[in-house]
């Protein structure tokens, strides 16, 4: 696991903490519970974690950014590493700053003189120990990470008994760990660095992961039935689901495999009920004859695909942005689908409202590509206003239409034709995946397959020219056009910043719709300005081929496929290489 040596971005009001240790050893409970206390703190959080595909054992690591302003990506070097031990130590070590602060306990490892940092030995094990509860280093540890830096040290007592306070005896061990990682930071540390990040206003901030906030989505949109089966990383969206959506009147079912599920959620969607299911790719090359049979028959159905590495089994722990090949083309036919892209929390929730709204609007099968780093992402978001997501349903026959003159598939100037449901008497049709007439009998002729074919594609035309799933930044007219999707806009937008504070040229494109293209929208950034970089973290550059071949224009492509997210820095010197710039970044 690299990062690579990069340039540290801490600043005071702004701190990158990265907890490390083996799985199981309590080191991923810490940084969470760290997450949780600076968010409950009024600070603005930002979380990224790695963890083994090994269901037991492995290297394990929680990254929290914590700032008093709004964060977008992980940050760059880490100011502080928490070492729980000798291989956190060897695999984290370089990418800390180099002003970095070294927490470690000496009865696991000592670092090597060649560590010229900021070095704080903290007996966890011991403290633990002292306190009757050895188990609990994670929580002295977490005492004295916060003591330290400040982040969320008024919560801590709150965030431990929310998450250890199931049984009383164990919760009173827990905090005797607590206030002995509080007691030693404050008694036997001597602080020697500046860093140091408390809140300094008071907010009311959400606080929650991507995969949670496309639950919260989801039943905004009125969902009504989901059916799934589980796959890292969309597990939790099931779970979550299973939850609450039996609960609220709706329809849950665990299938036996994800053929079944897309089968059951188009077969809800048919008689009524707005459905969802959520997978990751091995999923989607299994649902892919079924997507298409959705947009033949016109039904309305939206597929989460939290990506992860591939192909095959791939990474299943790791994040990668290669599924956008097979949610634009996957399937044979011609078969008409809109894919979104979240890049944030926030985004999570905004494109799973209109996933559903758009899958009603245009009957037709919506993806939404989240991955793994945005599934379990921990960031603070602003209250949501839920008035401000109007909700749609699908076109239904007027009540006074005659029954004889109903066409299911009716080929109308938008292409979208009313959907009767099973019971409207007289309103019967067959939803067939055969080409089929307006009436929906079967139909095999050039002249139906193309009016058909025609009109299932004309629906998306005014996406095409829509301005609703694109947010750019920075300058109107650039040099430099950064064009990006996904969770790569985050960092995408924190190098565009430090590009413009270095009086650079740049712009930026975030592309939340990927079909249909919003042609106009890219083709005037593109118009404004002279260099095009298209940053994506997969092999084959599939976001750039899309629009080079969607639109004839050229564009530099940037890709990585570490099975880690972009930095801004990465971002921010393939803009520099692109302008000719050739100064080094300087920490």
């Amino acid at each position: 696991m690299e990062f690579g040596m990069q340039r540290s971005n801490s600043v005071k009001g702004d701190l990158i903490i990265r907890v490390a240790g083996e799985s199981g050893d309590g080191s991923n409970a810490t940084g969470e519970m760290l997450a949780q206390a600076a968010a409950r703190s009024g600070l603005y959080v930002f979380t990224f974690r790695t963890t083994p595909a090994e269901i037991k054992g492995g290297p394990v690591m929680v990254q929290v950014r914590a700032s008093n302003s709004p964060v977008r990506s992980m940050g760059d070097a880490v100011d502080v590493l928490f070492a729980f031990n000798q291989e956190a130590w060897d695999l984290h070590h370089q990418d800390m700053a180099p002003n970095a602060v070294l927490l470690y306990d000496p009865d696991e490892f000592t670092p090597p003189d060649s560590f010229t940092g900021i070095r704080y030995p903290i007996p966890i094990n011991a403290l633990a120990t002292q306190a009757g509860n050895k188990r609990g280093k994670n929580v002295a540890a977490l005492g004295a990470v916060a003591t330290l830096f400040g982040i969320g040290a008024a919560r801590l007592e709150d965030i431990v008994r929310a998450k250890l306070g199931k049984k009383a005896d164990l919760l009173e061990l827990n905090l005797k760990a607590l206030q002995a990682g509080i007691d030693y930071a404050k008694q036997e540390i001597k602080k020697s660095d500046s860093f140091w990040v408390e809140s300094q206003a008071e907010r009311e901030l959400l606080v929650m992961t991507g995969n949670q906030a496309i639950v919260a989505g989801a039943l905004h949109a009125g969902i009504g039935f989901f059916a799934g089966y589980p796959i890292t990383p969309a597990s939790d969206i099931m779970e979550g689901l299973a939850a609450t959506l039996p609960k609220l009147g709706g329809g849950y079912m665990q299938a036996e495999d994800e053929i079944a599920s897309i089968m059951a959620c188009i077969g809800a969607s048919y008689g009524g009920k707005k459905a969802m299911t959520s997978t990751a790719g091995p999923g989607i090359s299994l649902m892919s004859e079924a997507i298409g049979y959705a947009s033949m028959a016109e039904i309305p159905v939206v597929i989460v695909d939290a990506q992860r590495g591939g192909p095959s089994t791939g990474l299943p722990t790791k994040m990668e942005q290669s599924d956008l090949n097979i949610a634009v083309y996957g399937g044979h036919g011609d078969s008409p689908r809109i894919v979104l892209a979240p890049a944030s929390v926030a985004e999570c929730f905004h494109l799973t409202v209109w996933a559903f709204n758009l899958a009603e609007q245009y009957q037709t099968p919506v993806f939404l590509l989240s991955d793994y780093s945005l599934s379990f992402r921990t960031e603070t978001i602003e209250k949501i206003d839920y008035a401000s997501y109007p909700i749609i349903d699908r076109l239904k026959p007027p009540a006074d239409l005659p029954a004889d003159q109903y066409k299911r598939f009716e080929l109308t100037e938008s292409g979208i034709s009313p959907m009767a449901l099973p019971g409207m008497a007289g309103f019967n049709y067959t939803a067939s995946g055969l080409e089929h007439n307006e009436h929906g009998d079967p139909a095999y002729t050039p002249k139906a397959h193309t009016a058909m074919t025609e009109k299932r594609w004309r629906k998306f035309e005014p996406l095409k020219a829509s301005r609703d799933y694109v947010r750019r930044f920075g300058s109107e007219q650039a040099k430099v056009g950064v064009l990006c999707w996904g969770t790569t806009a985050g960092p995408a937008r924190g190098a565009v910043q430090m590009a413009i504070d270095e009086g650079l040229s740049v712009a930026l494109l975030q592309v939340q719709m990927l079909s249909p293209l919003p042609e106009v929208a890219i083709q005037e950034f593109i118009d404004s300005v002279e260099h095009v970089i298209v940053p994506e973290v997969n092999y084959s550059g599939q976001f750039a081929k899309l629009v080079q071949g969607t639109l004839g224009v050229k564009v530099h492509s940037f890709t990585q496929y570490t099975g880690l997210p972009f930095t801004q820095t990465d971002i921010l010197r393939k803009i520099q290489e692109v302008l000719g710039v050739s100064e080094a970044i300087t920490a």
